[in-house]
């Protein structure tokens, strides 16, 4: 398939919200891709498009049948079938205008990077799109199958290009031996970080199920610690987030069901005593926005305190002390977190994405997107927010003239 060219795309009626900027006056340097003074710019969530046979060509043949895919009834009419997700009927939506751009764009290293010069973005942290049903399955053993067929496409693909196109190599931590098995094996390819899902094990809360704040992950923790690679929970891998039908559902679905649950792998590992633990694990959460994280972290201090005599174990920290400390969240427009991000002391914890190329993001436009909600910081509030944090997290190298205004 031809790309698309951005600059000869129609924006449509639906899209011309995202080219209102209030400008840059008083800006010493911009997000503008234009702008010789450029901030230097990480999205810290993109999507791959992977081959739709990707794992059908590649996995073991006993869990062939059991892949995720496509399903025809009677009449005709197409599902999406996945051992974890309820069926869900497919429809021919059409997309117009701009809204085509995004559904295609991004298929090649080449062609993402063409795209992000486009967009000021000089680095990119990569995972499914398709593979997020990767953990969509109640079998640890079938999930850790798939993550393995995606790792090793995704370095085959990307490895050649991880200064700049960084994949996040998967993980079915709900198989703690072959988890590690599989941070040894992507640690010595040179990820530059793994993706788990949000919780361990696929599916409704069970209290039976193993989570992240019980010592059975320690071995797990341990590995991901000695490797130096920085954990990443994106939203929608821990149990079905289409969970809402009729009415509202896809707003419901998206709010609730997608980016809420985000929050439980932040508790866990920040009430839990993990990371007194092991000191060494970083962490993000990725596109569940950022404005639930001062509440979140204020709501695990107040039952710290004032839950003190039911808490195990006493912690050295307040919960959002080891959040400050080891944690961080990615959003692409998130005005209500952005405002809260400096009072509450979160600036070196927040990580910007354009999402590319999905249409939750800010690509093309990414530039008006940080005009309209990134004013208020400093200089080097931004600096940090827009790429630096993430190049601290996940490694990358920074060019000296785009570390601090000139």
């Amino acid at each position: 398939m031809k790309p698309l060219d951005p600059s000869a795309t129609e924006v449509d009626a639906n899209n011309t919200w995202r080219l209102a900027t209030p400008g840059v006056e008083g800006w010493s340097r911009t997000a503008r891709p234009d702008d010789p003074n450029k901030y230097f710019m990480v999205s810290s969530d993109g999507h791959l498009h992977e081959p739709a046979d990707l794992w059908k060509e590649r996995i073991e043949d006993r869990f062939r049948e059991r892949l995720p895919g496509i399903t025809l009834d009677l009449a005709g009419n197409a599902s999406q079938k996945s051992e974890g997700f309820r069926p869900i009927k497919l429809r021919n939506i059409k997309f117009e205008g701009e809204d085509i751009l995004r559904a295609v764009a991004g298929r090649t290293p080449e062609e993402r990077l063409a795209d992000h010069a486009r967009d000021g973005v000089d680095a990119e942290i990569l995972f499914p799109n398709k593979g997020l049903v990767m953990w969509a399955t109640p079998d640890p053993e079938f999930s850790q199958a798939m993550c393995r067929v995606y790792n090793t496409w995704a370095w085959e693909v990307f490895g050649p290009y991880n200064d700049r196109l960084s994949p996040m190599a998967c993980l079915a931590t709900g198989d703690i031996p072959g988890a590690i098995a599989e941070v040894e094996r992507v640690a010595r390819l040179g990820f530059r970080g793994v993706c788990l899902p949000c919780k361990p094990i696929w599916g409704g809360h069970d209290h039976e199920h193993l989570n992240y704040n019980l010592p059975d992950f320690d071995l797990l923790w341990a590995a991901i610690q000695d490797a130096d690679l920085p954990m990443t929970f994106h939203v929608s891998t821990g149990r079905d987030p289409r969970a809402s039908r009729g009415n509202g559902g896809a707003i419901i679905n998206y709010a609730v069901h997608s980016l809420a649950p985000t929050m439980e792998p932040v508790a866990n590992l920040c009430a839990s005593g993990v990371l007194a633990r092991f000191p060494g694990l970083r962490f993000a959460t990725i596109e569940a926005g950022i404005g639930w994280v001062p509440w979140a972290l204020s709501a695990m201090d107040e039952a710290y305190k004032k839950h003190h005599m039911f808490v195990r174990p006493k912690l050295d920290m307040l919960p959002s002390e080891y959040f400050k400390q080891h944690g961080h969240a990615s959003f692409q427009e998130d005005p209500a977190g952005l405002d809260l991000a400096v009072s509450h002391g979160l600036v070196d914890n927040f990580l910007w994405a354009n999402d590319y190329p999905h249409h939750e993001g800010s690509w093309p436009h990414s530039a008006q997107a940080i005009e309209r909600t990134m004013g208020h910081f400093e200089d080097d509030e931004r600096a940090k927010i827009l790429g630096l944090n993430a190049a601290r997290l996940f490694k990358f190298d920074v060019p000296d003239h785009q570390r601090a205004s000139s």
